[in-house]
């Protein structure tokens, strides 16, 4: 399926979604934030019976935090797509796994000995018209997925690539070669802007990424995936807060 009639396909879901996110959202963490910080204020506030008063106060804050927590629950869970799963394609190349509570997936696969991972990350989902005419604005008013990609031979070192996925186009941003020896203190040289290398260079890396997996059907079914994921992610955070309001 082309990312065009995922586009169509979606548009009715991701725009309601991203302007749920943008409206609905909004409005619930505001009222939540605002529970929250009234909540802070009560605690601050002189009490001549220090033990009843406090407990009074947060046991009237803390209810009201509550309600505004279960009022986004149902909201999230007549609106989102948090209980929707896509098919994975016959010809995904990768293994997913997607761990509950984190917000990236990792996809790793063989290849020719290589072994491929793919870190992706929460979809930037925008909603906006384009303002401009060129490329870079084109771009800015896309929703995307960030990746990391990397391929490595054996224990010895590594390429990771850091792309960012558009609908129908792949981006690589960087270039790096990771030593296995090297610390998580230590940032590997990323060489030259990735743009800013010779065209050819250029165009023989995305190929090299293509036979690989990291391809436009790849991304495009990815970013349904993370919107998906964004969805059940977030009804889970509001749960976890309720619980722990309530206890």
């Amino acid at each position: 399926m082309s990312f065009t009639s995922i586009l169509r396909k979606s548009a009715s879901a991701l725009a309601p979604l991203a302007l749920r996110s943008l409206r609905g959202h909004r409005n619930c963490h505001s009222a939540i934030f605002t529970a929250l910080s009234h909540s802070r204020f009560q605690a601050l506030v002189p009490s001549l019976s220090p033990f009843s008063r406090a407990h009074r106060f947060s046991t009237k804050s803390d209810e009201s935090l509550l309600r505004v927590i279960e009022s986004e629950i149902q909201c999230a869970e007549e609106s989102d797509d948090h209980d929707q799963t896509e098919e994975t394609p016959n010809n995904f190349p990768f293994e997913i796994e997607d761990k509950p509570g984190f917000q990236t997936i990792t996809l790793k696969r063989e290849y020719q000995g290589e072994e491929v991972t793919v870190e992706v990350s929460m979809p930037d989902l925008v909603t906006g018209e384009d303002d401009g005419d060129d490329d870079d604005s084109e771009k800015a008013n896309q929703s995307s997925i960030p990746m990391v990609v990397s391929v490595a031979k054996g224990d010895g070192p590594c390429l990771e690539f850091g792309c960012t996925a558009y609908p129908d186009e792949i981006v690589i941003d960087s270039l790096s070669v990771k030593s296995p020896e090297s610390s998580e203190d230590q940032i590997a040289y990323e060489g030259p802007d990735f743009q800013d290398l010779d065209e050819n260079l250029q165009k023989a890396f995305h190929k090299y990424l293509e036979i690989r997996g990291i391809k436009p059907s790849t991304t495009n079914f990815l970013h349904e995936y993370m919107i998906n994921k964004d969805s059940r992610e977030y009804l889970m955070w509001l749960k976890n807060l309720k619980k722990f309001v309530a206890a």
